[in-house]
């Protein structure tokens, strides 16, 4: 199984079908296919071997889709990085990598300039922006212009197609590793689970970085459909696109759905060629489902449960449960069953299949999950244990084989669909001089189904503020990261008998009331 295969196929059924659309410009399959093998051939000249990662850091576009296909054509690694983050953790994504090869638009060269200082091993930093090209940077249009078509190097299966960081518990993101058989079994079971058709157009309106949206590349390709693609979200800036290029579907995170609906531009915009509205990567509320039910009253709407170790999808809640009577009704709140491509069980402690209706450990077997973590072997063991990737997350599946998330067994936030790592923001906090300790919990919030609440601990005699504190974080970790709350205390953490901070009972107090002790 090659990804290279799927852009083969899309410009061999339909030569002549427009493949992306971005801003002004637009490509067919057949322009696309030949512009992917110049750029692989003009990696491959700049150094690039096979395996090695070639890192891109920007804004979403038509050429963040040519870079997906061209990195693995000429036999390297895509390393797609978070827009978010701060310049220190793109520099430790980059050396813990060991990318060679930097991809920038015209948002982030300053960042680009900033890391060659902090990244000995980078080499070349390609300049993918509209504007001038910086000094000292190689122009996108330039290699693809000046390089004759490369055969594909033929990579496939087991090999190496991506590396994609995520937060950490010991405080440092995690690379993720993806092969070409995750992300094709990924595009296809995308493609079949979300019920896309023929010339499919997909809006890319969540960030391309993140593999939620990311696997769109494969599922549209399979479905030679077309990719039309904005910078980054905005409400308005969505609409706009709905109404101008009349996609039939979209993913579109809960914070991203909620702010579309709050939208004064909603009402006067045609949104009839939406089919469908995917939604994940963050649970959602039964109230702003039954408001986007009655916005969107002509469009069906289906969740998808996952993480970037299981490519990304796990589960699906099909458009037919998502109703509020009839015989289907009762599954709204879940996340679903699994898809066709996988299996899923609720395990205990020792890895035993709990009963129907009992709560457990989710785990997920099959052929999307994960190779393992970038140079952590002793987290791998960890997390995949004979075969099944333990997600971290605790919940219960019915009779009918419906998942219901719970809580989570691994110390993480989810907030407006990113995955938050309390051990980073904790890193981070504990740089500070004033600072003790702390313990960072997530919280429950209206707008981003869980937000950064921290509890600080200060040393005898020291006082600072938690603005100050959360100006310091913003200096270390991405803003998503930093405590959207502060709370300082002079009580002493609860403590388990191996002595670990117990979060659970920190956040009961929050959660209080809920039906569940995760957003």
């Amino acid at each position: 199984m090659q990804i290279t295969s799927i852009i083969r196929r899309a410009a061999q059924i339909n030569p002549r079908g427009i493949a992306t659309i971005y801003e002004d410009r637009q490509q067919t399959w057949t322009q696309m296919q030949d512009r992917v093998a110049r750029l692989a051939s003009g990696l491959q000249k700049l150094g690039m071997k096979s395996g090695d990662r070639v890192a891109l850091l920007s804004l979403n576009s038509d050429r963040f889709i040519e870079y997906y296909f061209a990195t693995v054509w000429g036999g390297g690694a895509m390393m797609p990085m978070n827009i978010r983050w701060a310049a220190a953790e793109c520099a430790y994504a980059l050396n813990d990598a060991g990318a060679e090869i930097l991809i920038v638009d015209e948002a982030f060269k300053g960042v680009a300039t900033e890391l060659k200082s902090q990244v000995p091993a980078l080499k070349t930093i390609i300049y993918c922006g509209d504007a001038e090209t910086p000094e000292g940077m190689v122009n996108y249009e330039d290699i693809v212009a000046s390089n004759a078509p490369v055969d594909d190097a033929g990579r496939g299966g087991d090999d190496l197609a991506g590396i994609f960081y995520t937060g950490g518990t010991t405080g440092f993101p995690k690379g993720v590793m993806l092969s070409h058989t995750n992300f094709y079994v990924g595009g296809v079971a995308n493609a079949h689970e979300l019920n896309m058709q023929e010339g499919t157009i997909y809006l890319h309106a969540a960030p391309m970085f993140h593999i939620a949206d990311l696997i769109w590349f494969s599922a549209v390709t399979f479905m030679a459909g077309t990719h039309v693609v904005i910078p980054m979200f905005t409400p308005d800036g969505t609409l706009a696109a709905i109404e101008k290029h009349r996609p039939s579907q979209v993913l579109l995170v809960p914070v991203m759905l909620q702010m579309v609906m709050q939208s004064d531009k909603l009402a006067q915009t045609d949104v009839s060629s939406l089919r469908q509205i995917a939604y994940g990567a963050s649970p959602i509320t039964q109230s702003v489902l039954e408001d986007a039910f009655q916005k969107f009253p002509n469009t069906s709407f289906i969740q998808a449960f996952g993480q970037t170790e299981l490519s990304p999808i796990a589960s699906v809640l099909s458009e037919d449960y998502h109703v509020l009577e009839g015989p289907k009704a009762g599954k709204l709140r879940s996340a679903g069953r699994p898809t066709r491509v996988c299996e899923i069980r609720v395990v205990d402690a020792n890895m035993v299949e709990v009963p129907r209706g009992d709560v457990g450990q989710i785990t997920v077997k099959g052929p999307t999950t994960m190779l393992g973590y970038w140079n952590k072997p002793e987290v791998t063991a960890e997390t995949i244990r004979n075969g099944w990737v333990l997600t971290g997350d605790a919940g219960y599946m019915d009779e009918d084989g419906f998942i219901f998330l719970m809580d989570r067994v691994k110390d993480m936030i989810v907030s407006g669909g990113e995955n938050v790592y309390s051990a980073e923001v904790e890193n981070a906090i504990g740089q500070h001089p004033a600072v003790a300790t702390s313990a960072v919990i997530g919280i429950p919030s209206e707008q981003w189904g869980e937000s950064v609440h921290a509890l600080v601990i200060l040393h005898p005699g020291v006082e600072v503020t938690a603005q100050a504190l959360q100006t310091h974080c913003h200096t270390l970790i991405a803003g998503y990261k930093c405590p959207h709350s502060i709370e300082f205390t002079t009580e002493a953490f609860p403590l388990s008998g191996a002595n670990k901070v117990l979060k659970t009972e920190l956040r009961k107090p929050y959660w209080e009331g809920q039906e569940r002790q995760i957003s």
